[in-house]
């Protein structure tokens, strides 16, 4: 077995029409968040917004859809990591917005997304910049750009907090 299994489901096909290899991107984002350091399976969701939504609501009590939601999973759960979820219409807004591929935008949700499987977070400054710090150099191996660097824009969108 590999250290992380990663099993995308693609529940919008609209994903695959925007970006063909956004299986591929996923499975690598997931995989990079995640080794050499933990070892477990990790379902992605990949969804429209109305679907986002509802598990938002469900599972979080806030209306509408977000990027990426992050369901960790029990310890008694365990070698599964948890499942993610992204919101299509969502993230290519952000993309769009930001200036940058959709591609690179997805790869940073995922990773960030991976991330809160395993602990990570960002309630506070001092766990955001933890995390930031770690998505950064995650997404660098990548060759993703550093999504917290805005040239143009002085308040890029971060993942929801």
């Amino acid at each position: 077995m590999d250290r992380i299994e990663v099993e995308v489901e693609i529940e919008d096909a609209a994903w695959t029409d925007l970006l063909p290899e956004v299986e591929a991107l996923a499975e690598a984002a997931a995989r990079a968040a995640l080794v050499p350091d933990h070892t477990g399976a990790v379902t992605i969701l990949l969804a429209d917004d109305a679907a986002v939504a509802d598990l938002n609501a469900r599972f979080r009590g806030r209306t509408g859809p977000t990027n990426v939601l992050s369901f960790p999973a029990a310890a008694s759960a365990r070698p599964h990591l948890g499942d993610l979820a992204l919101a299509l219409g969502v993230c290519a807004a952000e993309a769009a917005a930001q200036g940058k591929p959709l591609a690179h935008h997805l790869q940073h949700l995922v990773a960030h997304g991976a991330l809160h499987l395993v602990g990570f977070d960002h309630q506070s400054d001092d766990e955001a910049e933890i995390m930031e710090a770690r998505e950064r150099q995650v997404l660098a191996g990548l060759g993703v750009p550093d999504p917290y660097a805005a040239p143009d824009d002085p308040a890029p969108v971060h993942p929801e907090r």
